[in-house]
């Protein structure tokens, strides 16, 4: 992975974009975990209880010749919502479920700030957005249970409820940032959904 680029995203539960951004063409590696707080390395229930100053984030390793920081941050912006203040939903409220963006350098400082005046001003969203864009200071991985949680768990509540839709969203919105294993599941999944359905109409 010596052609790489690291990005470090918050956007509600971890679970949610990770199994987005795994999925993505270019992305080399994704970690669940902590930025933005005082405290040295919290556990997931510290960091819950919304004391710790930190969110729950994702460390995204990707190629920048494969995937742009910017079409990384466009997918960012389409799979949370971003015009939220420290919450996604009914369950996930709080700080540490805060949208947003910690720039690793200057020019992922820019690209941000850019992308986020371009949607302001095309009125992409109908309420403001409230993402913050903070430097980078450290990044804790959350606990083993927390990685590729949606894969291992898929008919868990929270998953099926809140991960598969977000995870639909961003298959059917940018099928062309798929990775080819990604691809051929999804059609293979559908060939499967396909067959139900008619065998449920003989």
């Amino acid at each position: 992975m010596n052609n790489s680029e690291v990005a470090v995203l918050g956007g509600g539960c971890f679970w949610c974009i990770y199994a987005v951004f795994k999925r993505v063409k270019g992305v080399q590696k994704v970690i669940s975990g902590f930025s933005g707080g005082e405290l040295k390395n919290p556990t997931y229930k510290e960091v819950y209880t919304g004391t710790t100053g930190h969110a729950e984030v994702v460390q995204v390793t990707f190629d920048p010749e494969v995937i742009s920081y910017e079409n990384l941050l466009r997918i960012y912006f389409n799979v949370h919502d971003p015009t939220l203040l420290n919450r996604q939903n009914d369950e996930d409220v709080g700080t540490h479920y805060r949208s947003v963006i910690f720039y690793l350098s200057e020019q992922q400082q820019k690209t941000a700030l850019a992308l986020i005046k371009e949607l302001e001003e095309s009125k992409y969203y109908k309420d403001p957005i409230v993402t913050k864009v903070d430097k980078f200071e450290e990044f804790y991985p959350a606990e083993d249970y927390h990685q590729n949680y949606f894969d291992i768990n898929p008919e868990q509540r929270y998953c099926k409820a809140v991960v598969e839709p977000k995870l639909k969203k961003f298959l059917i919105k940018y099928k062309d940032y798929l990775k080819q294993e990604e691809e051929e599941l999804k059609q293979k999944q559908l060939q499967q959904e396909q067959q139900q359905q008619q065998q449920s109409q003989q």
